[in-house]
């Protein structure tokens, strides 16, 4: 045998004194070459374990117990709470503060259960942020009324049966309270979009335009 051939697969530089530390830890692999790529496959264990770490560490937006103060203004009072960023006024609404009118459908913008009127403009409050809400009014369906009566637009969706199972009933009458205060008297066109993000999975929609044109009536003292 040459030395050529003696020297066959081993790695460069070695003598023929370390042949004899050759193993045949994974094929084709000498003993040097496995430990180091496994000193290298742990350096990588411990710099992910690391930068998993880091990556923890900023995804800690709040402490537990911290939060912003902020006070909201609600059906005409006041409420004063602490509140995590990330909460949803939809959240705040129904379960910090109790108004349960408003209801959770999707929690994603596109069924318009969650309406309520901010600023006389209907908007989904399941895609608000309570930190958002601050300094503006808001109104739910429990402040449409006046004690323990129904208030116009609540009446009308009685009188003309604008309900199945009622679940999305809140929403639709809070899209019909801020279409009308902004326009007073609308068409059945104008009716038919300010409500057109409201979806109704019983399929009320004719009684639901009629209860809205009513509501108009009611509005001005039951005549036009």
């Amino acid at each position: 045998m040459t030395n050529n051939d003696k020297n066959f697969g081993m790695e460069e530089g070695m003598s023929n004194d370390d042949d004899r530390h050759q193993c045949t830890c994974g094929k084709g692999l000498t003993r040097r070459q496995f430990l180091t790529s496994a000193g290298a496959g742990a350096l990588v264990v411990a710099a992910s374990g690391h930068l998993g770490k880091e990556r923890e560490a900023s995804a800690a937006v709040i402490k537990s117990g911290e939060g912003n103060k902020i006070t909201l203004l609600i059906n005409g009072k006041r409420f004063h709470m602490l509140v995590e960023p990330r909460w949803s006024l939809l959240y705040v609404l129904r379960e910090e503060l109790g108004f349960t009118g408003t209801k959770e459908g999707c929690g994603r913008g596109e069924c318009g259960a969650c309406t309520v009127v901010i600023d006389n403009v209907p908007r989904y409050s399941c895609m608000t942020l309570a930190v958002e809400a601050e300094g503006v009014e808001i109104t739910t369906v429990e402040g449409l009324m006046r004690g323990e009566e129904l208030g116009p637009v609540q009446k009308a969706f009685v009188e003309h049966d604008a309900l199945q199972c009622g679940y999305c009933t809140p929403g639709q009458i809070m899209s019909v309270e801020g279409l009308l205060r902004k326009e007073p008297h609308p068409t059945i066109e104008q009716i038919r979009q300010g409500v057109s993000g409201n979806l109704c999975r019983c399929g009320a929609y004719t009684h639901i335009f009629e209860a809205a044109k009513r509501a108009v009536e009611l509005k001005h003292g039951g005549v036009l």
